[in-house]
């Protein structure tokens, strides 16, 4: 690796992902544990410009200071997901329990997106609403029809379901399932054209996040899989993934009360939808669907702002998975956020609802 400022920073950040806080002693001796020699004092100066950054808090005076990352820091941490996730899940760095700082605070969440990011995401807004204004009535009926089987297809896609595109539309719009394939996936693609098709219909009631819809999307998405609809009782795992969720019901429901809480401070449509998706599969409320509504309800926040829903139409799978994992297990929303991104681009140029 070489010995640049960013790569250095990165190595600090990643210390102290491992461990919580340390001083800038065990800092350096890291770094040069883990790349060329470099002095304490270039350590303590890259310390100090993650800190004017807001990177890094300090605690404590003179020999006694310890650092450790704010949650700007934590959410942003450049990683590469693939390489990150490509490590055996006992060898990774990554945290294993849920972090109860990161929703509960008390605080405002940091800018999610750079002023670049957000010139990205604003001209795509401007055309998917130009488009919009263009179609009659029935060319957006169509549009809805279209952006419901794509995402019916892919979101369960995601989710190991084997319908095809062809299959996925003969379902919704004939009711012909696909041979081959079990009841149950074809529920789970039925259930998300109602809980999409519930979701456009009541849109102005999903403006900021609450528990009572979050459960409402999640009832609709599992009707009929034998899923239990409340706020699970019971531990889950996370495939492929140390990481292990709260598994305690009031601790699930605060969980989501905070999330909530903090997602609701927030102005920008693209920040709660992101940080709704991404909090939501962290705490994994519901013994299994929890991905699901996540994306639901990320597209009705979109949808209530007047912003373009996500299909996810484009997305690798893995690339998703991965990124989703990343946030598990260091809470970096980078990887997820440039999936965002892209995806709000694709949406925007390619559907009008």
């Amino acid at each position: 690796m070489a010995n640049t400022a960013s790569n250095r920073e990165k190595l600090i950040a990643q210390y102290l992902l491992i461990n919580g806080e340390g001083s800038s002693s065990d800092i350096h001796s890291y770094l040069v544990s883990n790349t060329e020699d470099i002095s304490l004092v270039t350590v303590k100066r890259d310390i100090s410009n993650m800190r004017e950054r807001g990177v890094v808090v300090e605690d404590g005076a003179g020999p006694a200071t310890r650092y450790r990352l704010t949650l700007s820091g934590k959410l942003m941490f450049p990683i590469n997901a693939h390489e990150y996730c490509s490590i055996e899940p006992d060898r990774r760095y990554g945290r294993t329990a849920y972090d109860f700082e990161l929703f509960g605070g008390g605080g405002k969440l940091p800018a999610l997106f750079s002023p670049e990011e957000l010139i990205i995401l604003d001209q795509a807004t401007g055309v998917y609403r130009e488009r919009k204004k263009s179609l009659s009535e029935t060319l957006q009926k169509k549009e809805l029809e279209r952006f419901i089987v794509e995402l019916s297809w892919k979101s369960s896609k995601i989710e190991g379901n084997t319908y095809t595109l062809l299959d996925t539309e003969r379902l919704i719009e004939k009711g012909i399932e696909a041979e081959g394939k079990t009841k149950d996936e074809a529920v789970m693609i039925l259930n998300h054209k109602n809980a999409f098709s519930h979701i456009y219909e009541n849109v102005s009631k999903f403006t900021d996040l609450n528990k009572l819809n979050v459960e409402s999307v999640h009832r609709l998405l599992v009707e009929g899989l034998n899923v239990t609809f409340n706020i699970r009782s019971k531990p889950v795992g996370v495939t492929g993934s140390r990481y292990r969720p709260l598994d305690n019901q009031f601790q699930i429901s605060e969980a989501v009360e905070r999330l909530a809480t903090l997602v609701n401070k927030v102005d920008s449509g693209y920040e709660k939808a992101l940080f709704s998706i991404l909090g939501l599969s962290y705490i994994q409320p519901f013994e299994d669907g929890n991905k699901r509504t996540s994306r639901l309800i990320g597209d009705a926040m979109l949808l209530s702002h007047d912003l373009a829903p996500l299909s996810y139409r484009s997305v690798d799978e893995d690339v998703y998975r991965e990124a989703i994992l990343v946030f598990y297990e260091l809470n970096s929303i980078v990887p997820f956020k440039n999936i965002f991104i892209e995806q709000y681009k694709f949406a925007a140029e390619n559907y009008a609802l």
